[in-house]
């Protein structure tokens, strides 16, 4: 019995979003009452009692629920009935704060040069920072919160819409009418950048390398003359120890 009604529970559920509050679950429709079926089911998956969902669950609302309130454009769906959707307008007196976020990835280009849309035509702001954190999460899972002061803004001649009770949309936010973390502390260059070139390099065994960087003319001068002069040491000095072993061979003691 719980089994054939399920289709039906989950038909008033998509009913409840798709007709009246789209904005209380972060999403607001296009012109012709449509949104995508991915972020339907990111939204629907985050409601307590409802993470199983998936496409199939709506597909099965289609087919097995009589007069199904719903319709679906390949990967759009939207309701039947849109009577009672709110109307996307001009916000009158926003809130004086709104919230955003923009992916971490986006965080130092946003600082710099303001927000703008991302993956919508408009930038989605929430007069709540729980759903704008809900909203951006979607997206990806480190989003940043920003704080937008709308005065401030307005004062740009920036114009809010508003698109349901919790929801706000606008075209670009300037830098200087929002507030976030600040930027993580940068790294340090790598060791290998700060390193002196001649450090760099990979050593053999037995073997080093003058860095004549930093040295004048005459000091790289007498420098290369002292290793020559010890590089010519250590020859003859071979010289000398190969010419004793042969020596050795021709004539062994007695």
């Amino acid at each position: 019995m719980g089994k054939q009604k399920a289709p039906e529970q989950f038909a008033k559920f998509l009913s409840y979003i798709l007709e009246r509050k789209p904005d209380e679950f972060g999403l607001v429709l296009d012109p012709d009452g449509y949104v995508k079926i991915k972020e339907l089911l990111k939204a629907i998956s985050e409601e307590e009692g409802w993470k199983h969902i998936r496409r199939a669950n709506i597909e099965e609302v289609l087919i097995s629920v009589p007069n199904s309130p719903i319709e679906i454009d390949e990967t759009r769906i939207r309701a039947k009935k849109r009577e009672n959707l709110p109307k996307i307008a001009v916000a009158i007196a926003p809130p004086k704060l709104l919230y955003t976020c923009v992916r971490k990835k986006a965080h130092a280009f946003v600082l710099d040069k303001g927000i703008f849309p991302q993956g919508y035509p408009k930038i989605i702001l929430s007069s709540s920072p729980e759903l704008a954190e809900r909203i951006g999460k979607r997206a990806d899972t480190e989003a940043i919160l920003l704080t937008v002061q709308t005065q401030k803004a307005g004062d740009k001649g920036l114009i809010f819409q508003q698109a349901g009770e919790s929801l706000f949309l606008a075209d670009f936010i300037p830098p200087d009418c929002f507030t976030g973390p600040p930027l993580p502390k940068e790294k340090a260059e790598s060791k290998k950048q700060d390193l002196p070139e001649a450090q760099n390099v990979k050593k053999t065994p037995g073997s080093f390398f003058i860095d004549l960087k930093d040295l004048t003319d005459e000091d790289a001068h007498k420098k290369q003359t002292v290793w020559e002069r010890k590089k010519r040491g250590i020859i003859k000095e071979k010289d000398k120890r190969r010419q004793r072993k042969q020596k050795q061979k021709m004539w062994p003691e007695s």
